[in-house]
Formats: C-alpha cells, sequence, structure tokens
C-alpha cells in the first residue's frame, strides 16, 4: 500500500491507494470530486484530511494526491493521457505528460478549483493542460474537468512494460 501524509499547523491529510475509493475531507462537493477523480483514474484512493481554511484544506490535499500519483506513477507507464468528456452543458478536455515535468494551464469557474489542479500537477510532478471547449455550469464544469483528467490519467499510468521515453530510465543521484 502507498501513502502519504502531510502534516502542517492548518491541515492533516493522510492519502493512500487501497481496496477501493473512500473520501472524508468534511467538503461534500469537494468529496464528491475527489471520489468520481479517484473513480476515473482507476485509484482506489483513500483520503481523509481536515483544516482551519477551505483553501488550505483543498490545496493540502491537491499536494498530497499530487505526491501519491507521482510515487504511484511506474516507471513504465504509458505517461500520456487525453479525454475530452461532456457533461451536460459542459465539455472539457484534459491532456497529461506524467513524465517528470510539472506545469499546468487551465481555468475552470473557481479559484479554488483551479489552484487544486495547479497545486495536483506540480507535486505529482506532470504536465496538465485543462481545456474548458463548451459550458456555462459552474458545477458541470468543474466535475468534467475532475472526469477529464482522471480517465487521462487512468490512460497516463497504464504499464506498458517499457519506459516510453527517448532519454530512456532518468535516474536522479542528490548528494547532500
Amino acid at each position: 500500500m502507498k501513502s502519504v501524509t502531510r502534516q502542517t499547523k492548518e491541515t492533516t491529510v493522510r492519502a493512500s491507494l487501497e481496496d477501493a475509493v473512500r473520501i472524508d475531507t468534511g467538503l461534500p462537493f469537494f468529496d464528491h470530486m475527489l471520489h468520481t477523480f479517484g473513480t476515473y483514474a482507476g485509484l482506489p484512493l483513500v483520503l481523509h484530511a481536515r483544516g482551519d481554511l477551505r483553501h488550505h484544506l483543498m490545496e493540502d490535499v491537491a499536494l498530497a494526491v499530487g505526491r501519491l500519483v507521482r510515487v504511484a506513477t511506474p516507471a513504465t507507464a504509458r505517461r500520456y493521457g487525453e479525454k475530452t468528456l461532456p457533461m451536460d452543458d459542459a465539455l472539457v478536455q484534459a491532456v497529461i505528460d506524467t513524465g517528470g515535468r510539472p506545469y499546468f494551464v487551465g481555468k475552470l469557474p473557481s479559484k479554488l478549483y483551479t489552484h487544486w489542479f495547479r497545486s495536483f500537477a506540480t507535486t505529482a510532478e506532470a504536465t496538465l493542460h485543462l481545456r474548458r471547449l463548451r459550458g456555462t455550469d459552474r458545477h458541470h464544469l468543474i466535475e468534467a474537468a475532475f472526469k477529464a483528467t482522471g480517465l487521462a490519467l487512468r490512460e497516463a499510468l497504464r504499464d506498458d512494460g517499457v519506459v516510453f521515453s527517448t532519454k530512456g530510465s532518468i535516474d536522479w543521484k542528490v548528494t547532500t
């Protein structure tokens, strides 16, 4: 079982990959989005988080989930994934590269949720492009973004048994 714990003065977050998706942040809509993300990504995400402010909690959850995805990414992952997903009036495209180069571009109708995806991409060390192609309903746009990103991530994490890079395997050595 892979797990990540993030503890600060403001928040406590524990995220792991276990047997089934279970989410508890105390924020019902956010729980729904994270449950959707784990389900669509094919990740049995178990998450428990508490914090002082909504912003701190959501940001630290994104950082912990991103880090968990990073440590769970196989060296021989497919690496790239793309999904365009409709949800009623919303149409959202997510394109991801889990190859270790953190970058995010995208804008949702909520600064907090845009910030969630940016923080997630940073600690997942992933390039993530989110495109809002159509739609005005805030709930549908945010949920379509979580679903599309989850499905794109599922594709990117598929283990093909070979390193998918012209650079080959990357080995970091850190000395202090």
